[in-house]
């Protein structure tokens, strides 16, 4: 799979807010880097940060019984790493691997929701974003489960389904 280009999901979250909002929640930020092959987060685990990918690329993956892990889709420079910790009951739903050298803003859960809390029409532009991007991540989990477990076409008869 292909990294999402900047501009794509995950992008818009800083993009979607004001110039006074983007400084508000970047004086949460911490600069984090972690080498190739490093296990960010595995699924089930307590949700409590989310990240804003500067470079690198990581791929998102799910635990299939008796297959092992499968790559759902794999995110870059630009794009949101980790939705979870906004919802109850704040546990990653994927896991996620760095592919490459990664550097990343890193975000505080607790921090974020007081910040939202206290300004409504930022967390209002941030919910919004976030869940943009639980779309797309679902959207794509979901193609992706399908073209790697989903039954065959039909064969031979070179129709469209």
């Amino acid at each position: 799979m292909t990294p999402h280009p900047g501009g794509a999901p995950g992008g818009s979250v800083l993009a979607a807010l004001t110039a006074e909002q983007h400084g508000k929640l970047m004086t949460l930020a911490r600069d984090v880097a972690l080498p190739a092959g490093t296990r960010i987060f595995e699924e089930g685990e307590k949700a409590d940060r989310f990240w804003i990918i500067r470079s690198g690329t990581v791929a998102l993956d799910i635990h299939m019984p008796g297959r092992g892990r499968a790559v759902v889709e794999t995110i870059g420079a630009g794009s949101l790493l980790g939705w979870s910790w906004l919802c109850p009951p704040r546990q990653w739903h994927l896991a996620a691997e760095t592919r490459e050298p990664f550097r990343a803003w890193e975000f505080d859960a607790v921090a974020v929701h007081d910040l939202c809390a206290e300004d409504t029409a930022l967390g209002l532009s941030l919910v919004t974003a976030v869940a943009e991007t639980i779309g797309e991540r679902l959207r794509a989990t979901r193609t992706r489960l399908l073209d790697l477990y989903g039954p065959p076409g039909p064969q031979g008869s070179g129709a469209a389904p």
